[in-house]
Order: structure tokens, then sequence, then C-alpha cells
């Protein structure tokens, strides 16, 4: 409990609760508290600083561009955001060439969302029923996992999609297993007995994080891309998690050959600080020109933190972070497959690179680890753990150590 610390602060995460101790600085994997006690960031913060806290270039690009040049009006261009949007580009398949910057992952989701309604000129949006992605307008009305209770009617036009969980299969073929084809299919048919006709988009994450971390299964993006365009849906990537480097690809819809219509990235972007993109292709982008897409904020196309995002693609292409998100995966679920064997309270072990999901079919517990745990109705505890991709190899063991020892103390 915080006492009386957190006397003025409005309570915003649902259950109201904030993490004990007061944080006073933070290093690389590391973050302290004010009485001095260290936790190992297993989340990266909010599953964001990939290069770690307080990243030496991170912090010498932040004193250099606030010194030169921070923020502008809206319509004025700066060299960090152009090149940027170069690099970005670049790092994508076509036709993926058209980007804009802005400050969170709900606003970038909103833009997307925005964007693929005044193209198509269609309003109804489908997205996973254990998803996040934001809590603004669209985006809330695209988020199922939480948040939809006591705000009144959503808007109209928003359908669920049932989750393709390997762990806890709805649909299931003779052997068992989960029939994500006939889950998939039977969605659809659902959806399109719902629509008045005018589906617009699908958002999703190829990795739900906030869903309990469900990867889709090989082959399940392709599929659900078919069943867009025979719909004349866009296809939206929501890579705010699993974008730049942390699946141990560059982008999590690379394993699959798939390129959505529009991504949005965020979290990693920045490296830990506020910067999102939207991503679309030049065809997309004169359409929704022509239409008048209007979508302002106080801090689109800001040059602090593009030239932030410029030194978070610096590091990640010299360090090789993509490979080094491969080694460290390997390693992080090699160890947790070998917790599994020792502890029956570990029901499955899943994820990709350094974003797991470690689910428990009964109550966890923490000893100075720093893991988000995502609970939703049915399910049991999952585990996020996110390390930076900067993190040590020991780093990754003392992790390891410190969950064994949480849950042998649990059992």
């Amino acid at each position: 409990m915080f006492d009386d610390t957190a006397q003025h602060l409005i309570r915003y995460s649902g259950h109201g609760a904030f993490s004990p101790g007061v944080i006073d600085r933070a290093a690389g994997s590391w973050v302290t508290t004010e009485d001095g006690r260290e936790l190992l960031d297993f989340t990266s913060g909010q599953m964001s600083a990939i290069l770690g806290h307080s990243h030496p270039e991170i912090v010498a690009t932040i004193r250099a561009q606030a010194e030169r040049l921070d923020h502008l009006y809206s319509g004025m261009l700066s060299r960090p955001v152009l090149e940027l949007a170069e690099r970005l580009a670049a790092t994508l398949p076509a036709p993926l060439d058209k980007a804009v910057f802005l400050s969170t992952g709900a606003e970038a989701n909103e833009a997307a969302i925005r964007m693929a309604k005044l193209v198509t000129g269609k309003f109804e949006v489908v997205s996973f029923a254990r998803s996040w992605h934001g809590m603004t307008q669209a985006a809330a009305n695209a988020t199922y996992s939480a948040g939809r209770s006591g705000y009144g009617p959503a808007a109209p036009g928003n359908f669920a999609l049932p989750v393709p969980d390997r762990f806890r299969p709805d649909i299931v073929d003779a052997d068992g297993n989960l029939d994500w084809r006939r889950q998939l299919d039977l969605g659809f048919s659902m959806i399109d007995a719902q629509s008045v006709g005018s589906l617009a988009a699908c958002i999703v994450e190829p990795i739900l994080s906030s869903g309990g971390l469900i990867d889709l299964p090989p082959g399940y993006l392709a599929a659900l891309r078919d069943k867009c365009h025979e719909r004349g849906m866009l296809l939206i990537l929501d890579e705010a998690q699993t974008g730049l480097c942390r699946t141990g690809d560059w982008y999590a819809f690379e394993r699959d050959g798939v390129v959505p219509d529009i991504i949005t990235l965020s979290k990693t972007l920045g490296a830990g600080l506020p910067l999102a993109a939207v991503l679309t292709s030049a065809d997309i982008e004169q359409q929704a020109h022509e239409r008048g897409f209007l979508f302002f904020t106080t801090h689109v196309n800001d040059p602090l933190p593009a030239a932030v995002g410029n030194t978070v693609l610096d590091v990640l292409t010299r360090d090789g972070l993509d490979a080094r998100a491969r080694e460290l995966g390997d390693r992080l679920i090699g160890g947790l497959n070998d917790l599994a064997r020792t502890h029956q309270v570990i029901g499955d072990v899943r994820g990709r690179g350094l974003l797991v999901g470690l689910e428990l079919v009964t109550d966890g517990a923490e000893l100075g680890l720093h893991m988000n745990i995502v609970q939703l109705p049915g399910m049991g505890g999952t585990f996020r753990i996110a390390p930076p991709l900067t993190a040590s190899e020991a780093e990754i063991d003392r992790g390891l150590e410190i969950l064994d020892k949480a849950l042998t103390d649990l059992t």
C-alpha cells in the first residue's frame, strides 16, 4: 500500500492498485525504489523500454534535440520526422511507405481506424474478443478484454472475433486440438449475419498481449487477411508490443508473410518515450487525402520524439537486436519450460522472442521481479514477460531464479 502517498492521484487501472513503493530511478533492466529496493524489470516499463531504462544514446539524443528543436506547429516539418518516415518505410515491405507520427498506441489505432472508415466508406470494425487497442473512442470500441462495462453503449458496428487460443481451445478437431480454420469460418459467419453490409476494417495484434499472450497459429493471419479482402475490409495490424525486433523479427507479421493494409506502432518505437506511428500505402494515403482525412493532435510529427525514434532504429540495427531477441528468447522460454517440468502450477509457456506468456493454473507470487499478470474470465493468471532486448544472459537467468523461488514458496 502507498499509505497516503497517492492520495491526490486518480486510480486509473480498474483494480485501483499501484505497485508498492515509489520508484526513484531506473537503469538498464533494473528499477530502484526510494527506499533502495531493486526490481528486475521484466515488463520493460509498460512493455516499451526495449533498450532498457536510461539508455545512454537515448539520453544523449533527448538532450541534444531538446536544445535544438523540440516541438512545432502541427503543419510544420522537421528533419527528424522526414528521416524517421523514410527509415521506417525501409524496414517494412512494400507498399507500406507513408507514415504519420503520434504519441500513443491508442492514438495510432484511432487514426488507423478513422482512415480505414474514410477510405472504404464503411463503418463496421472487427477485433478479437480479448483485444486491447486503447481507451480512446474507436480504439476502446474495438477493445474487448476490459473497460466495456459502465460507460454506456458502444458505437454500433463493432464485432468480436473468437480468439484462437491453443491452450484453451473452444473448437477442436478429432484429436482435441484447436481447429482455428473452422473457428475463423464460424466467427465470420456470425459477423456476416450481424453486419449491415458496411465492414470497413479488422484490427488485431499478431500476438494478443492483454488477451493472455496468445500467439496466432501459423497460417491464421493469412487466412484472416483473405477473409478481410473478400469483404472489401482493410487489415490493420497493431504491433505496439510486437514491432521492432521484440519477437525476434523486425515485425511479428513477417513470420506469416502477410503484409497489412495499415500497421500501427507505438511502445517499442519510442523505447519508453511517447512515440507512435501509422504506416500505410501511398494508394490508401492518397484516397484518404482526397476524402479530406483529418487527424490532428497537439504533438503530431513532433521533432523530439522522432529524433528518439531514429536513435532506436540506430541501436536496433547496429546491435542486431532482432537476433539478440531470438537468442535471449530461446534462453528464457527454455528456462520457463524447465520450470514447468518442476512446478505443476505452470499450465503453459508460449510466445516468441522476448514476448512470452506463462500461464498459471492457480494464483502466482512475486519476489523482486516485476511482471504483469493478465487475469481474464475463464483463464488462470498469465504472466506477461517482456524484458528489454538489451538484457544480459545473467539477468534472464536471475529472473528465472526469482520466479522459481516464488513458485516454490507458493506451492
